[in-house]
């Protein structure tokens, strides 16, 4: 097969501007998932994942439940995608029932040799705006292979118990289907891996149904708001680091510094984030 860089060597997609009116009710449904208080005035950081969101045709999805083809996806056969980590960098929160501009562009694109074959490094920067100011700025890094990679082990031991920690901020998280489920339904993520058993660990190769990378990230960021109320996020820096499935125990912690994790027992660091304060 061709390497990753014939496929990508034209592909450089136009910017893409997108309206969204910023409508609550997305954000009431997600507090009622999370099991917090929704917010009345301004979406709290990462909260605008909720909103310009993309709904495909039926038939325009691939037998994963994720899109075949889209603007800022990658023309690679047998594609397979993996969201890495991303930076959010705030000057201004997103007012809620005030209409919003979203542009976003192809920031970068590497191809690299790893371990298990080529890999193409796709960063997407997406610029939000609302009054006709910048209000932050928010880069996704994705992972993309052609073919699977052959390390998951659909048969490897789960964590039994939350891990121990002394950090000074802790909260407890399980994830299950509803939750998943909730979470897909509201970031308009069709992948099965998210709420198809079967399809998960039969196809995927995976133990159980996957956590969203992006759910772990919240579980973070949330936490600090809520810990450290008389101060503002004013950035985020995430690495996801290996998955979480539904049922595995796993701790939030971070402290007054900013540096957030999402741990699992015995001491794994599945996920980190460096939280700036303003």
């Amino acid at each position: 097969m061709p390497g990753l860089d014939t496929y990508l060597r034209e592909w450089r997609p136009e910017p893409l501007v997108e309206t969204d009116a910023l409508p609550a009710d997305p954000s009431r449904a997600l507090a009622a998932a999370l099991g917090t208080t929704a917010p009345e005035e301004v979406l709290p950081p990462l909260w605008h994942w909720l909103h310009f969101l993309d709904w495909p045709r039926h038939a325009e999805l691939g037998a994963d439940g994720h899109p075949e083809h889209g603007h800022f996806l990658p023309p690679l056969p047998d594609r397979r995608r993996m969201f890495a980590g991303g930076r959010l960098t705030i000057t201004a929160p997103l007012r809620l029932g005030a209409p919003a501009e979203r542009t976003t562009s192809l920031a970068d694109v590497v191809v690299k040799q790893g371990r298990s074959g080529e890999m193409a490094f796709v960063t997407v920067r997406g610029e939000y705006r609302q009054d006709g100011e910048l209000r932050f700025v928010d880069e996704q890094d994705y992972v993309y292979r052609s073919g699977e990679s052959a390390a998951k082990n659909p048969d490897a031991a789960r964590p039994t118990g939350f891990p121990v920690s002394g950090a000074p901020w802790q909260q407890e998280f399980t994830g299950d289907p509803v939750r998943l489920f909730q979470f897909s339904a509201l970031t308009a993520n069709t992948h099965r891996i998210h709420y198809d058993a079967p399809y998960a660990h039969d196809v995927e190769a995976y133990p159980g149904l996957v956590v969203h990378g992006p759910l772990l990230v919240l579980l973070m960021t949330e936490l600090a708001r809520h810990r450290a109320p008389g101060r503002e996020l004013a950035g985020v820096d995430y690495r996801l680091r290996r998955p979480v499935f539904a049922g595995d125990p796993v701790l939030i912690t971070g402290g007054p510094d900013g540096a957030m994790a999402v741990r699992t027992a015995p001491e794994e660091v599945m996920a980190t984030a460096r939280i700036t304060f303003g």
